[in-house]
């Protein structure tokens, strides 16, 4: 096997790579803006192009105090039912000093469920400044040979008399071996009132 060298001395001095060696990086496939919006959903776009996605969620926020979530459709959107298997912590602290907790939360983990998965745990208040950002990772899709595998880290603000930052873990995997084509997102109630997600495919 060839072996392939950037003819620099040091990285510093590097100013682009032999052809034969990838950069990676992420390339953004759709961007959609929320506007009292039910779901979001990407219909398009996860395909076999790339072996894993990246969703950033950006500032989402709720018409009304609800939890976020996510669940994939096998059939372009007809239907958003993949059976799960997850599992969920996390960890908050209040703006009043109190809290301070990192723990597993068994309410929010599916076990062979066709359920929404939750993101967030708690609901997330309505205040104006108040949102829901974060990413979620989907590893192999298209794949008709294994599960579905996703990673997700979300920052929220849950409300009430002292206001709590909280980030949640969330992981699993859809257990289908058929391709995963399309990703929606809701509040459990209410609407998106506002906010940005972007599908981006990692090379």
């Amino acid at each position: 096997m060839a072996l392939n060298f950037a003819n620099n001395n040091s990285l510093s001095a590097i100013s682009s790579l032999p052809a034969s060696i990838s950069g990676g990086g992420m390339t953004l496939i759709q961007e959609q803006t929320a506007s009292s919006s039910s779901t979001i959903s990407f219909t398009s776009g996860i395909n076999s192009t790339y072996d894993e996605y990246v969703i950033k969620l950006i500032n989402c926020h709720p018409s009304s105090s609800a939890s976020f979530m996510f669940n994939m459709s096998v059939d372009s959107g007809s239907n958003y039912n993949v059976t799960k298997t997850t599992t969920y912590f996390r960890a908050y602290h209040q703006e009043n000093g109190g809290g301070g907790v990192l723990a597993y939360d068994t309410g929010f983990d599916l076990a062979q469920s066709t359920a929404f998965q939750d993101l967030t745990g708690d609901s997330v208040s309505t205040d104006s400044d108040y949102g829901v950002s974060g990413f979620i990772h989907l590893f192999n899709p298209s794949s008709t040979t294994f599960v579905k595998h996703f990673i997700a880290n979300i920052q929220s603000i849950k409300g009430g008399s002292s206001p709590e930052s909280k980030n949640s873990f969330s992981a699993g995997y859809g257990n289908t071996t058929s391709a995963v084509d399309s990703i929606q997102f809701k509040f459990d109630s209410g609407t998106i009132q506002s906010g940005t997600i972007k599908l981006y495919g990692v090379s």
